[in-house]
């Protein structure tokens, strides 16, 4: 499946009903969230014992994954050229590959 495949099988589970301006906070919002359970993961493994549940911060990324799709739906952007234009970044950031450095010294 490519990204923009992806994307459009994901959007078959938006919320229609709600404006591009709640899809917008909703996707923003729900990004922040599915993030913030991630990091949880790995909060409990690194400080509270717990196994690095590998399964279930695949299943958090797949719920970052849609939002970041639904906020590139709602942009009217392929999920692909989110994709591409990151690339394009850190290739321009790193061109050699990644560098302390450049790293601290970002224009």
């Amino acid at each position: 499946m490519n990204p923009n495949e992806y994307q459009k099988l994901a959007m078959t589970t938006l919320n229609k009903d709600l404006s591009k301006k709640d899809i917008l906070i909703n996707g923003v919002m729900g990004l922040c969230g599915e993030s913030g359970e991630v990091i949880d993961l790995v909060k409990k493994h690194l400080h509270q014992g717990h196994e690095l549940n590998k399964e279930k911060i695949i299943d958090e990324l797949g719920d970052v994954c849609w939002y970041i799709a639904e906020i590139a739906y709602v942009l009217g952007v392929p999920f692909e050229e989110v994709l591409i234009k990151n690339i394009e970044k850190l290739k321009k950031r790193f061109p050699n590959g990644f560098e302390v450095e450049k790293s601290i010294n970002r224009e």
